[in-house]
């Protein structure tokens, strides 16, 4: 695989406009710098209000955030950076930030991370780990948080389970417990727990529990899903959802949510959303790291990136990294932890700094099962395509071998293109 240095294509376009780009305090005059991202909710908020106090202390600095959806940022970016009106700071899901470290678009981040005032030396390792592509770093997190288990604590109650299980066997038998067939059709009106076979959040469930048996999916350049470990747990969720009903087919997502979301699934596998959505429909619920696998306990984590892109003056790389560094600081580190509902980005945030959020105060206690999802990965979205047919076709009694081994050649392919 060529070196990300060696520019080619976009790539090589994209760094040819970054150096005849406007010198943007160059000068040494003021910088201003524009700032996409995709935060929208209380989150948005937040992140606001530390843009606002970085601008009030910094006169010869200017961050103009920019709303924009997570879509439009993905299918914009490379468009505007060409035309040379990109924006000098941009968010996005971690997941993407290969692929425009691959094509010349960001800046390295090198650099900063060697420098004590970045604020990085204590940052999650698994969060600086997905902004690595090949060796060098790209961007700086913005969140990182495992996926985790929500529960209906009061169908817990009414169903008799009085401990949330602590491993796949208990996960299955409470799962079986909280399962109601009131009529006996083989539909049940109930289901203990919601594990969509395809289109996850994030892609991460079926991930999660590869890992927990000891599998994975990619090892460096390596294609590695098409493994015993894999198949054995394929095999045991597959075998758990046919012949316990512990759980639907054929459901992806945005489906699972709305099962818990209504009432008639006890448990689902998401992200700090799920507990707005929890609350939003009056369901009382709480938050548990998924159980532990018969060789670890681990959960794919999603992942938020920012990243300084070429479109920018070595001036204002120097602003936005000054920008990233004040956003990465402690005080800040606990702000945005507390008002977008992720756990802290950095090690040496102490628990009680973020206690008053019982959702991020329980997501920080499960913090460290997480493990980014494909980070490096250029071509992610193939592989997780090839992950989705996968895990589809093995929950409806397709031979797990023979998928296994189709999976493999897929996602080797993208790896190598």
């Amino acid at each position: 695989m060529t070196r990300l240095r060696i520019l080619t294509g976009v790539g090589a376009t994209l760094a040819l406009l970054a150096a005849g780009c406007s010198s943007g305090g160059d000068d040494g005059g003021p910088v201003e710098l524009t700032f996409w991202h995709g935060y929208s909710e209380a989150d948005g908020d937040v992140l606001e209000g530390i843009v606002d106090d970085f601008n009030a202390s910094h006169d010869d600095i200017t961050i103009d955030t920019e709303l924009k959806t997570w879509d439009s940022i993905d299918d914009t970016l490379l468009t505007a950076l060409s035309a040379g009106e990109g924006p000098g700071l941009v968010a996005m899901p971690a997941e993407r930030l290969p692929v425009y470290a691959a094509k010349g678009a960001f800046a390295s981040l090198d650099d900063f991370y060697a420098d004590e005032a970045s604020n990085t030396a204590n940052l999650v390792p698994g969060a600086a780990a997905m902004e690595e592509v090949e060796g060098e770093k790209f961007g700086v997190p913005s969140g990182f948080v495992p996926l985790a288990v929500y529960y209906n604590t009061a169908l817990f109650e009414a169903g008799g389970v009085s401990a949330f299980p602590q491993t796949w066997d208990e996960w299955v038998a409470a799962s079986k417990q909280l399962t109601v067939d009131e009529d006996g059709d083989g539909t049940p009106e109930q289901y203990g727990v919601v594990l969509p076979d395809h289109a996850t959040v994030a892609n991460g469930l079926w991930p999660s529990l590869f890992y927990g048996n000891g599998g994975d999916i990619v090892d460096g350049e390596d294609a590695v899903i098409d493994s015993p470990e894999n198949a054995e747990t394929l095999e045991f969720w597959s075998d758990a959802i046919a012949a316990d009903q512990i759980s639907p087919t054929g459901v992806d997502g945005i489906g699972a949510d709305e099962l818990f979301s209504g009432g008639k699934a006890a448990m689902t596998v998401g992200g700090p959303w799920m507990a707005s959505i929890a609350e939003e429909n009056g369901i009382d619920y709480a938050i548990a790291p998924i159980p532990a696998g018969p060789a670890e306990q681990a959960a794919s984590a999603i992942g938020v990136s920012m990243a300084v892109t070429v479109d920018t003056s070595s001036a204002e790389q120097a602003a936005a990294e000054e920008f990233l560094s004040f956003f990465l600081s402690e005080e800040n580190s606990v702000k945005w932890s507390l008002g977008s509902g992720w756990p802290p980005l950095r090690t040496d945030v102490p628990a009680e700094a973020v206690a008053e959020n019982p959702v991020v105060a329980s997501l920080t206690e499960i913090a460290e099962t997480g493990r980014p999802l494909l980070p490096g990965v250029v071509n992610s979205v193939d592989v997780l395509s090839a992950i989705d047919e996968l895990t589809q076709k093995a929950v409806a009694g397709e031979d797990v071998d023979t998928l296994l081994g189709e999976a493999q050649a897929e996602i080797q392919a993208a790896l190598d293109d």
